[in-house]
């Protein structure tokens, strides 16, 4: 009886020390260099979701690309989200104006305007789910949308 305490002792001493350790380094991991989220709704299709209501993307974001603003035109991105509504607006320095793929279908920029540089979470690098779509995201850009060059540049 002695023994299996003792062995069960030491089992829960091991567990905590590798729980205290692996749970911080685990939240830092994926806080500060990347995570994985699933992709619901319509306004990234069809780069994402293109099967619409039956499948839903698994992407993987990276945090570390967006801490020094490594972003071009093109990229798919995660947001903090924000709210405001505009028409014609000129993007500030420091601010960048993004859209979904299903215009219509997207709560982007066309709905709240230019977004702060320090409002961008992540950049999605690849399709982790469903295994057929199991692929890295290219920066794409459509043929129809191009940005509007005032006098003032």
């Amino acid at each position: 009886m002695a023994q299996s305490q003792g062995w069960l002792r030491r089992y829960f001493k091991a567990f905590c020390k590798g729980f205290f350790v692996a749970v911080p380094v685990a939240v830092t991991f994926l806080d500060r260099v990347a995570c994985v989220a699933r992709v619901e709704g319509a306004s990234m299709q069809p780069s994402l979701n293109p099967g619409g209501c039956q499948s839903s993307d698994v992407v993987l974001l990276n945090h570390w690309k967006v801490r020094n603003f490594e972003v071009q035109r093109g990229d798919i991105v995660s947001l903090v989200t924000i709210g405001h509504k505009n028409r014609l607006v000129k993007v500030p320095r420091g601010h960048m104006w993004v859209e979904g793929d299903h215009h219509g279908h997207s709560f982007d920029s066309n709905s709240f305007g230019p977004v702060s540089l320090g409002l961008l979470h992540a950049h999605a690098t690849h399709i982790l789910w469903p295994p057929e779509r199991w692929r890295r995201l290219e920066s794409v850009l459509p043929p129809e949308r191009f940005p509007i060059h005032s006098n003032d540049e």
